[in-house]
């Protein structure tokens, strides 16, 4: 039922598209009013999707547009495409404001501002989209601009890698996309995905079914750069500042955005869960890894981010589909801002003394600590369960987690100091951070939890993985706590160095593809 959070939703991206037109009918530099042009549209686009959310919170009905053919093209406006959209508003917004000065006099200024723009118009009907076909041609779109944006200095080698080696990743998640599609309209005869989702709970997937859930799954994680195909989104630091920034506006969360857009029909399939919980596991704790031996600070923070998606799709596979869009509103806000402040901390960095700890810990000291964590963890869990019922297994084992993350930085930081200090600040850090997980995700739950589904109830292999994950990032955070005892041995050096390129994945990806050279300019 088409509603006024329906058009606004519509809107929002057209009012993008005269600026990008007219930067684009003229590429070159524009020093005139186009950057203040484009930012305005984004700022238009933004107070729309936040007219729509508004709209959408206070109306009872959500807005649903179609357009009937083969495309079965259309958009939605419910609780999560507006938030999201508003998310993707006000981080373009951010972003084009940025982008005047930053770009300013460059010989290509307009070009920047129409790609940004249409990137940004495109990336606001994938969040959006009703629909498979939708989410197909907003995701291409997204595809062969960025791509653009990426080969902004043409001249670079380094940039016709990472333009290269994005697009065949990219494109290689759209063609999972066509197949799923393909699937399903042969199967349920739609691609809307609230009638796909019932038509899964209703008759089962059957074998096409199947196979689309996990073409899906296969799209969002070659969106999501997940381990072994991540490389790419590494090497994007060769385009402009703000487009990293935008990267996190919506585009390197798209296959989440889709993950929880079908979750109805991914989750259906218990094998694509157990694909999402083991593949966003591993790519976590290998990002993460990685991430610690990086000296560059958006090459750091590019890897993070590939832990953080890794880390997204793990939420999504243990069916924590609120708390998963919660993690991509937190962390596109997030990175968003830390790759725009990138520049301030390059120059603040040298007056900052060297972060983690000065001497070898007290092993007792750091078991001592993860103890505390967990009981802290286990209490405030039980509190919160008492007061609003019961938790899934999922949500408590995904607690768990993030206490353990407290738990290492807190026996890193405080490696050299007393036990004493130590299990105090340890206590209060675990505290805050038990009471603020519980507290967003009973938000979370409140919001988007009546349209999104209930994480399932655990069998024999849901609770080999939730056992598995949980011992596996226990170990990790341990090991971490304790890396001064074994940082200097010389097995570990070596480790170091391989951790620094990334095990050589990327390396064997340019070769698989074709291989690069890059040039030295002259």
């Amino acid at each position: 039922m088409p509603s006024l959070a329906f058009a606004l939703s519509f809107l929002a991206p057209l009012a993008l598209l005269p600026a990008a037109i007219f930067a684009l009918a003229r590429p070159g530099k524009r020093p005139g009013s186009l950057p203040r042009w484009s930012e305005a549209s984004a700022l238009a686009a933004f107070a729309l999707a936040l007219a729509g959310l508004v709209q959408t919170a206070i109306g009872k009905v959500p807005g649903i547009g179609m357009l009937e053919g083969a495309a079965q093209l259309g958009l939605r406006a419910d609780l999560v495409s507006t938030a999201m959209a508003t998310l993707v508003g006000f981080i373009g917004w951010i972003v084009m404001r940025y982008s005047r000065t930053y770009l300013d006099g460059e010989e290509r200024e307009g070009a920047f501002h129409g790609l940004m723009l249409v990137t940004l118009a495109a990336v606001l009907v994938f969040v959006q989209a009703a629909t498979l076909g939708t989410v197909l041609l907003a995701a291409i779109a997204v595809g062969v601009t960025l791509k653009r944006l990426l080969l902004f200095y043409p001249g670079r080698a380094e940039a016709q890698r990472a333009a290269t080696k994005f697009a065949l990743v990219w494109h290689a998640g759209d063609a999972m996309l066509v197949v799923a599609a393909a699937l399903l309209a042969s199967h349920f005869g739609t691609l809307d995905f609230a009638a796909l989702a019932d038509a899964a709970g209703s008759t089962g997937l059957g074998l096409a079914g199947t196979f689309a859930v996990a073409a899906i799954v296969a799209a969002a994680a070659l969106k999501t750069a997940s381990f072994p195909l991540h490389g790419w989104l590494t090497e994007v630091m060769e385009a402009p500042t703000p487009v990293s920034a935008l990267l996190h506006a919506g585009i390197i969360n798209s296959g989440g955005v889709l993950l929880i857009t079908a979750s109805g029909l991914v989750q259906a399939s218990g094998g694509a869960m157990a694909a999402l919980v083991l593949l966003g596991g591993f790519t976590a704790l290998f990002g993460a890894a990685v991430m610690l031996t990086q000296s560059a600070i958006k090459t750091a923070l590019a890897w993070s981010t590939v832990s953080q998606m890794g880390f997204m799709l793990l939420q999504c596979g243990l069916g924590l589909w609120t708390l998963a869009l919660l993690h991509i509103i937190a962390h596109s806000l997030y990175k968003a801002h830390a790759f725009l402040s990138s520049g301030g901390a390059v120059s603040e960095v040298a007056n900052i003394r060297r972060p983690g700890p000065v001497a070898a810990p007290n092993v007792a000291a750091v078991l001592k600590s993860f103890g505390l964590a967990l009981i802290i963890f286990a209490v405030i869990a039980g509190g919160f369960t008492a007061l609003l019922g019961p938790k899934s297994p999922q949500a408590l084992a995904l607690g768990a987690i993030l206490i353990f993350g407290v738990a290492y930085l807190v026996a890193q930081g405080l490696a050299d100091r007393a036990p004493a200090q130590l299990t105090k600040r340890t206590a209060v850090s675990a505290l805050a951070a038990a009471v603020g997980y519980f507290s967003f995700q009973a938000i979370a739950q409140k919001v988007w939890g009546p349209i999104l589904p209930v994480a399932p109830v655990p069998g024999d292999l849901e609770w080999a993985l939730i056992v598995l994950a949980v011992a596996s990032f226990g170990l990790v955070a341990f090991a971490q706590a304790l890396f001064p005892l074994w940082a200097h041995h010389p097995s570990t050096a070596g480790l170091r160095v391989h951790l620094a390129n990334g095990l050589y994945l990327n390396a064997l990806l340019d070769r698989a593809i074709g291989g690069f050279r890059t040039t030295r300019a002259r």
